[in-house]
């Protein structure tokens, strides 16, 4: 097993020189791919992205973290090829990510995104919808010369859309298993997070069995990512997370903490059921939040997240991975279980 060599400020340095080196290295080729959409779907997605403002004019807003491409390339690096082979996936999996972001928050309602307005609530939903589509198209255009690289791509979107219906499906029902919350989580979430590391593998040449462990370490990691998300849904702060305050439990969301709260049991675990059920204009949220919290939802969120990253890890001792993309990938691994956004 892998030890958490880095602390806090170590892991904090090094991941912000990743995302930056990712930004330096992919930004450029996300931008002109992009800018191969129609006018005013280009302004749209430049809009999202953060590149302009609602009028088409330059901007500056907090892009995302880029988290995925900086994978895909350290994956590259990995198994050791250059970062730069791997560019071309590493554009298409943000470009299947920011899809899900844009339509998800037509889904959700969600009014904000990285503190700015949603695309949906600035040109409404059918733009909105239009917009994702758009860049699902373009992410498939870009590995249109590497069938199998589509190919994977395209699972791991049918396993992402499967996870979001989950994720909608569950908002209609009172409770949620543990199993299906995972299952739902591992869809929505680990399952790009697995691709973005196989690609960035097997654009570096590396061997099937690197390919499938650096995979797995995705996946792993994506479960822990989706763990911290829905912890960062109740009980993150908006003024960091750019999100509404207690979003998750307002949506009506049965994210994990929630699932791990309800299969508590007992009069608590009842409670919480008939919260949730309530109409949303009447829902108690903040009772809730403190319900799922006394109930273990929230310590138990925090040690599963903990114990999937370090499997994650362990599936880098069987890669075998190169030395320098190592301690990167690590670093970025643990900074997973420490975000606050």
């Amino acid at each position: 097993m892998t030890d958490l060599r880095h602390g806090p400020i170590a892991v904090l340095t090094t991941a912000h020189a990743i995302f930056e080196r990712t930004r330096v290295t992919v930004a450029p080729r996300l931008r002109s791919t992009v800018d191969k959409l129609p006018g005013g779907v280009r302004d749209i997605a430049g809009y999202h992205f953060g590149w302009c403002d609602e009028r088409g004019a330059p901007a500056a807003a907090t892009p995302g973290k880029m988290l995925r491409p900086a994978l895909t390339l350290l994956c590259a690096e990995a198994v050791g090829a250059h970062a730069t082979q791997a560019i071309e996936p590493a554009v298409a999996v943000e470009l299947v990510h920011n899809f899900s972001l844009v339509h998800d928050d037509v889904m959700d309602g969600d009014a904000l995104r990285r503190s700015r307005p949603t695309v949906w609530s600035v040109f409404g939903v059918p733009m909105a919808i239009l917009t994702g589509d758009a860049l699902v198209v373009l992410a498939m255009e870009v590995l249109a010369d590497t069938p199998s690289s589509a190919t994977k791509l395209a699972v791991a979107m049918r396993e992402l859309i499967e996870g979001q219906f989950l994720d909608l499906s569950f908002e209609r029902l009172a409770t949620v298993g543990l199993d299906a919350c995972l299952a739902m989580a591992g869809g929505k979430t680990a399952a790009l997070l697995r691709c973005a590391c196989e690609l960035g593998a097997a654009h570096g040449g590396g061997s099937p069995s690197a390919v499938n462990a650096l995979g797995r370490f995705g996946w792993h990691l994506g479960l822990a990512f989706q763990l911290v998300d829905d912890l960062l849904g109740i009980w993150g702060d908006p003024a960091v997370t750019g999100k509404p305050v207690l979003a998750d439990l307002v949506a009506g969301k049965k994210s994990l903490p929630v699932a791990a709260a309800l299969a508590s049991g007992g009069r608590g675990a009842e409670q919480l059921a008939e919260l949730a059920a309530a109409p949303p204009e009447h829902r108690d949220v903040l009772a809730m939040a403190a319900l799922i919290e006394r109930l273990g939802g929230r310590s138990w969120a925090h040690s599963v997240a903990e114990a999937q990253v370090h499997t994650a890890l362990a599936c880098l001792d069987e890669a075998g991975v190169a030395p320098a993309a190592r301690d990167d990938l690590i670093a970025l691994a643990t900074l997973v279980t420490e975000r606050d956004r």
